[in-house]
Order: C-alpha cells, then structure tokens, then sequence
C-alpha cells in the first residue's frame, strides 16, 4: 500500500453491528445501479436497465484514436483498431452477467463496499470477435499460463493506484465453452459508455469482476497475474489474513418479478386473493438451471414451478412461471434454482469478508388485502 494514500483509500472492513449504510457507500450506490426487478420480464435487458459497477470513473475514450494491443508470450503482437476488429466475422452470444457482490449488503455482518441487495443482473446479447480467434491470429509460444486484460479506468483502491486489470487461464481464454469475446456491441449497438465503449470482455458464466470494460490491452504471460483485482480483491475469505479461494463462475440463483404493486417508500407488495402469477429468472455459471421452486410459507413447503428452457443461449437466464393461490393475510414467499451439476440455492448463506458469491435465496414479503 502506497502510505501516501492511506487518507483517501482505507483498507477492506466490515461493518460494525449497529453501523448503518456511510455516505461514501451511498455515494457508490448512487453511480452503480441494479436491474429494476419488475424488468426481470424483459428477456434481453435493455442496456439502461442493465446492471452496472464501475470501479473508478468511466474512461472518456476516443474511438478513433482506439487500439487494442494483443502482445506478450506471442509470435506476432498486433495491435487493432475498432475497424480492424469489426472486420472479422461477428459472434453474438446472450448472456447473464451478475455483479460478484450481489446480495452482500443482506450479510451480517456487512462488508462495507457497494451495498448490493439482489439487482445486479442484466442478460444482454454481446456482439464481437471470440478472444480465442485473435490469440490464435498473434500465435501463443509454449509456456504461456494466462492472459491479462487491462482496462483504460484507473483509480485507487485500499491504497494501490492501478488501472483495472484482471486475466483469466489460457484454458478459458482459448476455449469455446464457454467462449470468451472481445465485444464491441451489446442489443445491436455500439457499447454505451457505461459498458465499456469501444470494447469490453465478456466471458459467460463468470461473474462481472471478469468483464474488463473499456479494454485496451491482453498480453499473453508465462506467470499468474499478481495484481490488485486477481490476488487482493475478489477472494473469498474468512479473514483479512488469509489468501482465500478466487472468485470465478457465478452460483445458481432465482429472482421473482415482485407480484402485485408496492407501497412507494418501503416496497412492500400488496395483493388481492385469487390466483397470482409469479414468474421471474433462473440462471447459473455452471450449468443450465434444471428446477425452480416457489415457497409461499417462507420455505415450509415448495411447489416446482415451470421452467423455460434455454435452448440455443446456454449462457443466459432462463425463465420460470408457477400460480400461487393468494389468501388474506401475510406471506413471505421465496424462490430457489438448482442447476445441472445439483448445485442449489441456500437458505442460509454463508458468510465471507467481501461479500461475494452470496446467492442466498430471495424472499418477499406479500400482504394480501382483501378488496
């Protein structure tokens, strides 16, 4: 840690026991927005809708002064303009991306950092040229171990001025399941700023803090990366002293479209009785969501609800639909996904220091009022 920053950038905490949110985490919560979770019934989010955590301040890039570089344990470093990218066959693939802290500001105790409740989510559809094309293009030389992903954001954080630099295995970089892309578009269109402009990693199945956004260069190493973002940040921990395991694909999880309307200041949901649709979203990083199941005792019991298939989009949420039969009174109902591989939710989560991979399950207080 540079000691000269100490005084603007303080080491990773967790919260006291009777600490409220802080202005500065407010402050976070204000530039980083989640998914509305009524628009969970969109099944391509839109991109203003989409979730977004952006670490320091979006980058002012100009596209035509833009270069992606592709060098390091390479026979043939490049360096490639937009146009330049454009000009290989595009590749589109819808995914679900999520925010590896989502869920952490339901923790107790909290770790104090972006004070996500379940929002951060978003499936877009990602438009550009697979990672393991251009690697194969610049020739990989015997040896190499990762691929680096640097970004054009640069800031401070817990003391160390860096830019936003993360890599993945080479495994993962020139494989193709999943297939990682460098993308210059999302829905159709040129990226927003706040997605990356002119062009960001996407690489399904894996939390958002793999993503770089505004993506300037991927060298090839023959070491692991050591960097903030990959030895210091996105570990899970129990305590600030030990290593901790990385953070890597994203944990199955099912959020529900709140039924009924709300009261503005708390968002409690209102009802009537009677027969009740709910529906929401189902995905996870490691395989397709096989089961869904809705709970209207607040995990007592359990109905299966129908779930979509996610046929042609292996990397995206798929959606799920069951009736509830609403009866005056109160009601908590909670909803859980199980994928492929027999990973579930739970119903109590586990707890580590920075709040990452909690996919505890949703519930959602329902007063049913009768008309």
């Amino acid at each position: 840690m540079d000691r000269s920053l100490q005084g603007v950038s303080g080491p990773g905490r967790v919260a006291g026991p009777e600490e409220g949110i802080s202005t500065q985490e407010l402050a976070l919560a204000a530039r980083n927005h989640g998914l509305p979770l009524e628009c969970l019934r969109y099944e391509v989010t839109p991109p203003g809708l989409h979730y977004v955590l952006v670490h320091y301040d979006i980058p002012a890039v100009d596209a035509t002064g833009w270069e992606l570089t592709v060098g390091g344990l390479v026979h043939t470093p490049v360096a490639l303009d937009l146009a330049a990218l454009r000009a290989y066959r595009p590749v589109t693939h819808r995914v679900t991306m999520e925010c590896a802290g989502n869920g952490r500001a339901l923790l107790s105790p909290r770790p104090v950092s972006q004070p996500w409740l379940v929002e951060a989510v978003g499936t877009a559809e990602w438009t550009g040229v697979p990672l393991r094309i251009l690697l194969d293009e610049v020739g990989v030389e015997p040896g190499a171990v990762e691929v680096v992903f640097t970004g054009a954001d640069h800031g401070v954080e817990r003391g160390v001025e860096q830019d936003y630099r993360r890599s993945l295995p080479l495994d993962v970089a020139l494989g193709d399941v999943p297939e990682v892309l460098v993308a210059y578009a999302m829905n159709g269109e040129p990226l927003p700023p706040q997605h990356g402009f002119p062009v960001r990693l996407v690489v399904p199945g894996w939390y958002g803090m793999a993503h770089v956004k505004w993506l300037r260069d991927v060298t090839v190493t023959d070491t692991p990366f050591t960097g903030f973002q990959q030895s210091v940040a996105y570990r899970i921990r129990q305590s600030a002293d030990e290593p901790g395991a990385p953070v890597t694909r994203i944990a199955p999880r099912a959020l529900m479209v709140p039924p009924g309307f709300p009261d503005f200041m708390s968002r409690q949901r209102v009802v009537h009785p009677g027969f009740v649709p709910l529906e929401g979203r189902a995905w996870s990083g490691w395989a397709p969501v096989e089961r869904v199941e809705v709970s209207a005792d607040g995990g007592g019991s359990w109905t299966d609800a129908d779930v979509g298939r996610q046929a042609g989009h292996p990397w995206a949420w798929a959606a799920w639909r069951v009736l509830w039969t609403a009866t005056p009174g109160e009601h908590v109902l909670t909803v859980r996904a199980t994928d492929a591989e027999g990973r579930v939710q739970p119903m109590e989560q586990p707890w580590n220091r920075g709040g990452f991979g909690n996919n505890l399950v949703q519930q959602v207080p329902v007063l049913c009022v009768s008309t």
